[in-house]
């Protein structure tokens, strides 16, 4: 087995690329979804994860218009904050920092609330991030309660997030998290199904930014 030592990350990157398109000879997505499926394919080496991937009412275009407009981004997980690329946000924006990107999982009163409540810590994170949510990019990579109560939120209350990027993983709630954001008519991009995670969200998010 020969390795080429001399690499760049970039050269690692292109290469990954050109196999993917090299065994994925036709596909029915769009010339602009397809390089979110693509980077998707690159994280997992999993082919398979391209028949469960939902892109519901536009969310490219809101995706790009959002970080065009400044939106404030919230995680549901301090992996996905540490994650997500400022010059990627930057390349279609302007003025993101990584302070833009708001994740109070681990905050002392989330913990408090969560307990004194006897619910998740993703959702008690979730009633704090209520102030920023409308026009917001949000990204579920881990909690299933966290789509579940976002999707109650703007099912009940009407609260309007730019984006959603819904991907957490696991085995409780998550087919009904799933389903239940897909229900809403806001801009989502969801890997239907048990699978997910905070890579998984990242990786979409980038592969929505990418230039063309």
């Amino acid at each position: 087995m020969k390795i080429n030592w001399d690499m760049t990350g970039i050269e690692v990157e292109c290469e990954s690329f050109r196999q993917i398109e090299a065994e994925v000879a036709e596909n029915s997505f769009s010339s602009d979804e397809w390089p979110v499926v693509r980077r998707l394919i690159h994280t997992t080496a999993d082919f398979s994860i391209a028949d469960n991937i939902y892109f519901g009412n536009n969310p490219i275009t809101a995706a790009r218009k959002a970080v065009a407009d400044g939106a404030i981004v919230y995680s549901d997980s301090n992996m996905i904050r540490s994650g997500i690329s400022i010059p990627r946000l930057n390349s279609r924006g302007t003025g993101y920092t990584r302070d833009s990107i708001n994740c109070y999982i681990a905050d002392e009163d989330v913990a408090a609330k969560a307990k004194e409540n006897r619910t998740t810590r993703a959702l008690a994170a979730l009633e704090k991030a209520r102030p920023i949510l409308n026009g917001a990019i949000v990204l579920i990579g881990n909690a299933p309660m966290a789509l579940a109560g976002l999707a109650r939120m703007i099912m009940e209350e009407n609260i309007k997030p730019a984006l959603v990027i819904g991907m957490p993983v696991g085995f409780v709630h998550v087919l009904e998290s799933k389903e239940m954001i897909m229900e809403t008519d806001i801009p989502q991009v969801v890997l239907k199904g048990r699978r997910g995670g905070s890579p998984l969200a990242v990786a979409t998010l980038h592969g929505m930014l990418e230039k063309q």
